[in-house]
């Protein structure tokens, strides 16, 4: 990217507008605000990405120092939280940050596992890239069971902006007419595996209409599509891509905004507080610290918008602290930094299928199959509220299975050349209710490499959780087993909050000014120009990957700032 200009403190240039962050929600925001005709400065608290040069996806193991099994000691020193996560290995680590120089805390009996990428593009070039809508089942739910805030919009005010984002994002995916999950804009779907389609006719013949699979709905394209081309099915996406094959803002929306000749992008600029005018009842820019240099600088912009995701836009307002809010900027309600959700996760079942020998598949398909919520869909479950999906995949044992297989000499090593038997894992990913339990504040005493007091998460499960994650056990072996499946094995454990990856809340968009952060265009009730435009906003989590819902209520944000900026009332 060009366009990236050095600031001086105190220099009084006013942007058009400022955006907080460059990875799934900046880089919406930026190409949007770009092309509405406004000068945008991107300011991003890491470094530049240069594909060509940091992107290693088509290196093989064997000319990595580590063979890619990495360098344990030093991962264990830098990265003890980041290396929990899968694509956290040698290859794709320096996506993730450095957990020593951005540190934060948790209670010792509530472990918090939070995953970070510091760099111009953020986590979304590593990120799952799989993408559903919500439904009104999931704006209604709060409503509906009295729990959290309701909703203040519902899915007639975001379906326009889902069909806007899918069309230029490229979603795969297959039209199945599911109200708890709505048909999207659609790239032709990938094909699933002679497995997965047996176990998807025995599950429609022994559930019928109550449970269904279908391909994943994902950000990866299957013909070219706005110049990027079509994905070749190497794999490791964790690492980039050089085709911009998936969707990231550094692929997409970044170049875009770039094309428009009004943004500017800063990498290497962490952002301590947003600046508040008390006369004007306005926010007039943000506070920054030069990642490399330390110095301290000010930018000035009529609309600040936080896409820094949902922790780090929520910290930057903690700390923006003033006579009007001494617990942090936009909190009059006392709702900032409660109400954090995740998704439960890893529970679920696997099983062998043989009798499939004889079929094998190409490549490495960038995606599984996906079986959408069927519980408290049309009938209410006695155990627990809301429900969950389940994501999965079908493949065949490959040569490590050697490590526990018996035998010795010729024949074995024969063996081993084949592929092994297939394999079918399904994994449930579900709703965690909002609780105020569940909240972040700024520590007391630690702080990370630039000074900035670091975050404090206090999260864990609820018993509705817990319920729920162990009836989606039980639920996917019957699946399996109804569709052939042999030494099925029960996925009991949840993996602790964090690791999905979905963090949410803690800024809940609302209805009434008096018990949330936002309204329901992601504008902060006590600053006009102020938005948060990442899963801060999230007043439940539904079920489904959250970020194609980010990018459509980025979208929908940015086109009411706009029309409020023309109406002179930010």
């Amino acid at each position: 990217m060009s366009g990236r200009a050095p600031a001086v403190r105190g220099r009084q240039e006013t942007w058009d507008a400022i955006v907080v962050g460059s990875g799934i929600t900046g880089g919406w925001a930026a190409k949007e605000l770009t092309e509405l005709g406004l000068r945008t400065l991107v300011l991003e608290a890491g470094p530049m990405i240069i594909p060509e040069r940091d992107y290693v996806e088509h290196v093989p193991p064997y000319r990595m120092p580590y063979r890619g099994w990495n360098d344990r000691r030093a991962l264990a020193a830098e990265q003890p939280v980041q290396r929990e996560c899968y694509a956290c290995d040698e290859m794709g680590r320096q996506f993730f940050v450095n957990d020593i120089e951005n540190p934060y805390t948790t209670p010792d009996d509530k472990p918090f596992l939070w995953i970070r990428g510091r760099q111009v593009g953020g986590r979304s070039i590593m990120w799952a890239r799989q993408s559903y809508r919500l439904s009104d089942l999931d704006f209604e739910a709060n409503a509906r069971d009295g729990i959290g805030v309701d909703w203040p919009i519902r899915y007639r005010d975001l379906a326009p902006w889902y069909s806007y984002v899918e069309e230029f994002v490229g979603i795969s995916g297959q039209v199945e007419g599911l109200p708890q999950v709505p048909d999207g804009v659609f790239l032709p779907p990938m094909q699933m595996t002679c497995v997965e389609n047996a176990v998807k006719e025995a599950i429609a013949r022994d559930f019928g209409d109550t449970r269904m699979m279908t391909i994943g709905r994902t950000a990866v394209l299957t013909r070219d599509h706005k110049g990027r081309s079509a994905c070749h099915y190497c794999g490791p996406c964790h690492r980039g891509c050089i085709t911009k094959s998936y969707f990231s803002s550094l692929n997409a929306t970044l170049p875009a905004a770039e094309a428009t000749g009004r943004m500017t992008l800063r990498p290497d600029s962490v952002v301590h507080s947003v600046i508040w005018d008390p006369a004007r009842g306005r926010v007039t820019g943000v506070r920054v610290i030069d990642r490399q240099t330390g110095e301290d600088l000010e930018f000035f912009g009529e609309i600040v918008m936080l896409g820094a995701s949902a922790l780090e836009s929520t910290r930057i307002l903690l700390n923006s602290t003033s006579a009007d809010f001494p617990d942090g900027l936009a909190n009059s309600s006392g709702a900032l930094g409660r109400y954090l959700m995740d998704h439960t996760m890893s529970t679920g079942a696997k099983a062998k299928f043989p009798g499939w020998e004889d079929h094998g598949y190409t490549g490495e398909r960038p995606n599984g199959i996906y079986i959408p919520r069927f519980r408290n869909v049309t009938e209410p479950s006695p155990d627990f509220i809301r429900g969950y999906g389940y994501q999965g995949w079908s493949t065949r044992q490959g040569w490590s299975r050697g490590l526990d297989m018996p035998g010795f000499g010729a024949d074995y090593k024969r063996q081993l050349t084949e592929p092994g038997v297939w394999e079918f894992e399904l994994g449930a990913f579900g709703e965690c209710l909002p609780s105020e339990e569940n909240y972040i504040e700024l520590d007391p005493e630690r702080v990370d490499a630039w000074g900035i007091p670091a975050l404090r998460v206090h999260c864990e499960w609820g018993e509705n959780e817990r319920v729920m994650m162990r009836d989606s056990a039980d639920r996917a072996a019957e699946m399996l087993e109804a569709g052939g499946g042999t030494d099925i094995e029960l996925l009991t454990e949840i993996t602790a909050p964090g690791l999905t990856i979905h963090e949410m809340g803690t800024a809940r968009m609302g209805r009434d000014r008096a018990t949330s952060v936002l309204n329901g265009f992601n504008q902060a009730w006590d600053a006009p120009n102020l938005f948060v435009i990442d899963g801060a906003a999230m007043p439940s989590s539904a079920c489904q990957n959250p970020s194609l819902t980010y990018m459509a209520l980025t979208a929908r944000a940015c086109h009411y700032a706009l029309q409020a900026k023309n109406r002179g009332e930010l």
